[in-house]
């Protein structure tokens, strides 16, 4: 006769539930699990990993726009991902697309606004809008409570920095080629700070429309 009262054998339930650094662990392994079942099959998948059509590495103007942007902290107000409900491509423009980040490190994509996203904000105002905004963003949006950031136009672009950015996007897989490398110090040469990151806003989710 089975005795109610004998204590648990083997892997039960009862086991797992009253010994809690088993549970833990069968926890940990059931999340790694469904986590790689999620993620793997991405790196394979075409819509993931090859660049939308029209989709182009930034030019050594915009790279250096985007690392102004970061270095900044422009991410911290402003997204750079339109997720796809009405309300927000309807005021933002088509949704974002993973194809458009492929040349991206890091993406900018966040979940915090404070300000708007700026995923299509490419093309939307003009260079002389983007700058009067920047300079003094309460000039063009009197509710604003971004800070301004006039010490952009007189700072410089550095151009002894842009070779080694691209070897290093390079090597992780953004295809820039040795003459765009060579020509990057160039590119920049004169171009203040301000000059860069409109370069950047401007080229800003222009692929997909």
């Amino acid at each position: 006769m089975k005795d109610d009262n004998a204590p648990a054998t083997g892997f039960s339930h009862e086991k797992i539930e009253t010994n809690n650094f088993l549970m833990i662990i069968l926890i940990l392994l059931v999340i790694a699990v469904g986590g790689l079942v999620e993620i793997v099959p991405l790196f394979f998948q075409k819509s993931t990993t090859m660049p939308l059509e029209g989709v182009k590495p930034y030019g050594a103007l915009q790279l250096a726009g985007r690392d102004i942007y970061l270095r900044e902290g422009c991410y911290n107000c402003h997204s750079q991902m339109i997720r796809p409900f009405r309300a927000e491509t309807l005021r933002y423009g088509h949704y974002s697309v993973a194809g458009e980040f492929v040349y991206d490190h890091p993406f900018q994509w966040g979940s915090k606004r404070t300000g708007p996203d700026l995923h299509r904000v490419g093309g939307k105002y003009t260079d002389e809008w983007h700058r009067i905004h920047l300079n003094n963003p309460r000039d063009v949006v009197p509710e604003s409570n971004m800070p301004a950031y006039s010490w952009l136009e007189k700072k410089p672009v550095d151009p002894a920095d842009m070779a080694p950015r691209m070897t290093a996007l390079r090597r992780v897989g953004v295809p820039y080629t040795d003459t765009e490398i060579a020509e990057a110090a160039g590119v920049v040469k004169d171009k203040t700070e301000m000059d860069a990151l409109v370069a950047y806003l401007q080229v800003m989710g222009k692929a997909l429309k």
